[in-house]
């Protein structure tokens, strides 16, 4: 899409390709999985942590593709979009909004490095688990067992999904 078509609003959206896969990453951020035996706080701020939890999971698997990851720019702009439509239904003013989208992007850049550290560290738990703990609202002080499985799994899960089969908005293998 060249800078006019884009300005005018002519050509087709390039974040469209990239819907499915973001209401899926909001599906699974809400399986009651990960607030039963996961043990994150089913609360709003328990909710958010997890919405970007696993599109921070979604964006790491997305950059390790030479054909996806010049797309996470679009993916980042949808999860923009639909927290500034959260924001604005709850009440949020105009100057304020920026304020709260601001903090929230550079939370997912903040998760996302936390993430790409942890596993970087391989199978350590540890690593992982501080991560978690730093990044979550947890009913517990620290993340349990299943909590550090369920996180490892869709990363797993994400990295067995093909380029394509990610794009059509399947997450889980």
């Amino acid at each position: 899409m060249n800078f006019l078509s884009r300005l005018f609003g002519t050509g087709q959206d390039p974040r469209q390709e990239l819907r499915d896969l973001w209401h899926e990453t909001v599906r699974v951020s809400r399986e009651p999985d990960w607030y039963r035996a996961g043990g994150v706080s089913d609360s709003i701020d328990g909710r958010m942590d997890m919405i970007m939890a696993v599109l921070a999971l979604v964006m790491l698997r997305m950059e390790a593709s030479p054909t996806l990851n010049r797309k996470t720019a679009f993916i980042t702009e949808l999860f923009v979009a639909d927290m500034d439509r959260q924001l604005r239904e709850k009440g949020v003013g105009d100057l304020m909004v920026g304020k709260n989208i601001g903090k929230l992007v550079s939370a997912l850049g903040g998760r996302m490095g936390a993430l790409r550290k942890a596993f970087a560290d391989g199978a350590d738990n540890t690593a992982l688990a501080e991560a978690l703990e730093r990044n979550l609202t947890l009913e517990q002080e620290t993340p349990n067992a299943e909590l550090i499985a369920q996180i490892r799994t869709l990363q797993s899960q994400l990295a067995q999904q093909s380029d394509d089969t990610l794009l059509a908005g399947a997450i889980r293998a």
